[in-house]
């Protein structure tokens, strides 16, 4: 009988990118196969074992009832489960439906909505079962996903860089586009993970990888408005974003959006 620890690799409302980052670890990839029997992964093999699972990764949000009943199987097989990806940690960009109304949306888009079976909100993976760790990013960052399979494999305390992206900015002598042209971004409340791509490139972070340990989001918003001058109907929707459900972000973006509506100029 083997003696390889057993990965899964499930899939629930997402856009399978952070898979493909598992996927595009290519080399890293081959050697990982070498120590781990890959049980189950349909976005790479149509060999689909049956738990139990020593490690699964879990990408999506729970968005169906019946995804909401297959997690707590996918929670029962596995030894230890670890969520990836901002669908998985926060809810990702569909929940956004979470501040609209659900009934009106399957009106506007299914021409037979009542075939549609499928929950008010998205939610995470953690707001059902335990989570073992969380892996932020849209998607993913590849080497950050196979550094955590790398320390579970040899029983080390799973860690990834736990700085933000403004720091990230400051070690590469990238230019601060908030303090040098008034650009809104989210780099110094939004995790590390990306490179900060974005300001790299003369753009604010939009903040792919969610947000930081301790996010002071409130303060960040509130000089954006007051210093720099830009619109909370601007900062609300960069904050229900891609990690739109994240405390830290749906916090401050409720609060914004609350200030602008009391103001009449949201509709």
């Amino acid at each position: 009988m083997s003696q390889k620890l057993r990965l899964a690799v499930f899939k629930f409302a997402s856009c399978d990118g952070c898979q493909l980052s598992l996927l595009n670890a290519e080399d890293e990839l081959l050697a990982l196969a070498e120590q781990v029997e890959i049980a189950h992964f349909a976005e790479a093999s149509s060999l689909l074992g049956a738990g139990p699972f020593d490690i699964a990764l879990v990408e999506g949000s729970i968005t169906t009832a019946h995804d909401a009943e297959r997690i707590q199987q996918v929670r029962q097989s596995a030894k230890t489960l670890i969520t990836i990806g901002a669908c998985a940690t926060s809810g990702g960009i569909q929940a956004l439906r979470n501040w609209g109304d659900h009934e009106e949306f399957l009106r506007i888009v299914y021409p037979r909505p009542e075939y549609i079976e499928s929950l008010a909100t998205s939610t995470p993976i953690s707001a059902h079962v335990p989570v073992d760790f969380e892996l932020q990013g849209c998607p993913v960052n590849t080497g950050q996903l196979v550094g955590i399979l790398a320390d579970v494999l040899h029983q080390r305390q799973i860690r990834v860089p736990n700085h933000s992206v403004c720091r990230t900015c400051k070690l590469q002598g990238v230019v601060c586009v908030a303090v040098a042209r008034g650009v809104p971004c989210l780099g110094p409340i939004t995790q590390a993970g990306c490179g900060a791509l974005c300001p790299r490139f003369d753009r604010g972070c939009y903040g792919c990888f969610g947000p930081v340990v301790q996010a002071n989001a409130e303060s960040l918003t509130d000089w954006l408005v007051q210093r720099e001058h830009q619109s909370p109907a601007v900062l609300v929707p960069l904050l229900r974003n891609f990690n739109a459900q994240a405390p830290a972000f749906q916090a401050s973006g409720d609060r914004l959006a609350a200030g602008e509506m009391n103001r009449g100029d949201m509709p």
